[in-house]
């Protein structure tokens, strides 16, 4: 496996939806890791470590999101704005995954920070299509390593 992608973190509500990825995510070649969740909370939990995630032997940092812009709880966008507001999450590769074409969704998506925009496919075969490019380009892509949490507190005052 390469380094590059050591888990992907899907973000994905729709149960057929979450099913199909993760059935392309192992049907590529050199299948890649992916840790699957349904609402935005859950995303933002898994990327802090908190709870039910904080055994990061078990729920390793993503080196990549792939995220549904409209879930529960906390949507797409209400995640983008929090990675983006923070060093250690800002540098992650976000992939909005979404069945809106509308164009201020597109644009409102990366407005704050998304890396790409990718609309889902209609078919199986569409999705795996998809998934492997996605995948082989990000793949080839050299990302800053996340900000470790202890290099984000408030420098010392003298």
């Amino acid at each position: 496996m390469d380094p590059s992608l050591e888990l992907v973190l899907i973000a994905e509500d729709d149960e057929a939806d979450a099913i199909l990825l993760q059935r392309a995510m192992h049907k590529i070649t050199d299948p890649v890791p992916i840790h699957m969740v349904r609402n935005g909370e859950e995303a933002i939990s898994y990327l802090m470590g908190d709870g039910a995630y904080s055994d990061r032997n078990r729920f390793p940092f993503p080196t990549a999101v792939l995220l549904d812009l409209k879930m529960p709880r906390k949507n797409g966008f209400e995640v983008l704005e929090w990675m983006r507001s923070s060093p250690q999450y800002a540098v992650v590769p976000t992939i909005v995954w979404s069945s809106s074409s509308l164009p201020q969704d597109v644009r409102r998506a990366y407005d704050l920070g998304a890396n790409c925009y990718l609309m889902k496919p209609n078919s199986h075969s569409e999705i795996e299509q998809l998934v492997e490019l996605t995948v082989s380009f990000w793949r080839v892509c050299l990302r800053p390593a996340p900000v470790p949490k202890a290099d984000l507190s408030e420098p010392a005052l003298h």
